[in-house]
């Protein structure tokens, strides 16, 4: 079992910024890629940011590229997302998820966070 924990959402103007963090516990972080999921109400869940175990790998979901940052610190069994240039539409529940083969499917990711709300105000 993996359990993780996300914190750091919260209400944000547009243009300003976050950091979301997921702690995990349980199996060896590191064994794990990570992933970073949004959902907004009505919405499909989407992925907006991966990283593979090393951290060597990332993938970013083009609605993000070049203002999300994902990373992650095996050491402290925790992966981040930095999110800049926030916009209303970045508004969503953010889900960390790990998975041994996680890619950009959410079926891929086996353990999931609770979530943390994102509110980004015009």
């Amino acid at each position: 079992q993996v359990q993780l924990v996300e914190s750091g959402g919260g209400l944000v103007q547009a243009g300003g910024s976050l950091r979301l963090s997921c702690a995990a516990s349980g199996r060896t972080f590191s064994d794990y890629n990570m992933g970073w999921f949004r959902q907004a109400p009505g919405k499909e869940r989407e992925c907006v940011a991966q990283i593979g175990w090393s951290g060597h790998s990332t993938y970013y979901g083009d609605s993000v590229k070049g203002r999300f940052t994902i990373s992650r610190d095996n050491t402290k069994n925790t992966v981040y997302l930095q999110m800049n240039i926030l916009k209303p539409e970045d508004t969503a529940l953010y889900y960390c998820a790990a998975g041994l083969h996680g890619n950009i499917l959410a079926r891929r990711y086996g353990y999931w966070g609770q979530g943390t709300q994102v509110t980004v105000s015009s």
